[in-house]
């Protein structure tokens, strides 16, 4: 069939005209963290704003500031094998990018039979007492929710992974390495719970956060403008690898242009001098915080698949 000018500039703006391929809907089922205000909270506490990037990404790229209400969304699998896996966005430590590295690392999961919960923890320049601690209080109440309510989301209690990026990444580090820290002082039965993750998945982590290998903004979020050695080493999770530290999984792209490739080589190196059993993979190619989306067509986008291998050769997910 042939067809005429105004016809091929109709057929076109009639394409630039329809919506979008729809974004699957969210959860309903949210679950707050704390019973009531979280520790050291301010008065009044931070206002929540939900910004959509969509125009500058091409999909739905949500991410949150103002966290006053920290929260775990339940993303629940047709086909559960009882594996859970607390997901945590990146953004910096001044927001929460929900969708990218949230929301669509937790659909793979689910794909695979996994329970995933997408964390909205606080961001500590938001008026937070003690601010450096405010990621690790949230990342530890939430391991331990899962865990006493594991009936109630058909998951095993033995089999609790983290999986995190960029900064999300620093924090499940950090509750890989210091999950008997004593972050906060118990609210109830669930704080009983070991906060220890039973995996660790990093991808591209903020780790180090002394020059030269820190991620500038993350420091700055999380330990002012100018934090000592001692608070940069006490934050480093590298430094503080023991025999204790879960199994983990290391996934970073070289051409990084954001958390030089060193942060998980650094971390690496500490795993294999405690003897903790890690799989890394650095690919030439993916960039910073290509999560599920962004990872397509370059190598990167290989590593849910390695990553689920590597958790299932340690009964995770299992089925």
């Amino acid at each position: 069939m042939l067809f005429d000018r105004r016809v091929l500039l109709a057929l076109a703006s009639a394409a630039a005209a329809s919506p979008a391929v729809a974004e699957p809907p969210d959860p309903t089922e949210v679950v707050p963290l704390w019973p009531g205000p979280p520790p050291g909270a301010p008065v009044p506490p931070p206002h929540e704003m939900v910004v959509d990037r969509v125009e500058t990404s091409g999909f739905q790229d949500r991410y949150v500031t103002g966290v006053g209400r920290p929260l775990m969304t339940v993303f629940r699998p047709k086909s559960p094998t009882g594996a859970a896996a607390l997901v945590v966005p990146g953004g910096g430590y001044v927001r929460v990018v929900i969708d990218k590295e949230g929301f669509e690392i937790a659909r793979r999961l689910n794909a695979a039979g996994v329970t995933a919960f997408v964390l909205r923890y606080r961001l500590p320049p938001e008026g937070w007492a003690n601010p450096g601690a405010v990621p690790l209080q949230d990342g530890q109440r939430a391991v331990r929710l899962i865990r006493s309510r594991a009936r109630d989301y058909g998951v095993d209690p033995r089999r609790v992974a983290v999986i995190g990026c960029s900064a999300g990444g620093h924090l499940a580090a950090t509750l890989a390495t210091d999950h008997a820290l004593a972050a906060y002082e118990a609210n109830d039965a669930a704080d009983r719970q070991s906060a220890r993750p039973d995996l660790t998945a990093l991808l591209y982590p903020v780790i180090d956060m002394a020059a030269p290998f820190a991620h500038a903004g993350s420091r700055t979020a999380l330990l002012g403008p100018a934090p000592t050695a001692a608070e940069e080493a006490a934050h480093s999770p590298h430094r503080r690898v023991t025999p204790e530290t879960p199994p983990t999984f290391l996934a970073h792209a070289a051409d990084d242009p954001a958390v030089p490739v060193e942060n998980s080589l650094q971390l690496l190196a500490g795993l294999r001098a405690a003897k903790v059993p890690a799989e890394a993979h650095i690919f030439e190619e993916g960039g910073h915080g290509f999560g599920i989306r962004l990872a397509h067509g370059k190598p990167a986008e290989a590593w849910p698949d390695l990553f689920l291998a590597w958790a299932g050769r340690r009964g995770w997910p299992g089925g």
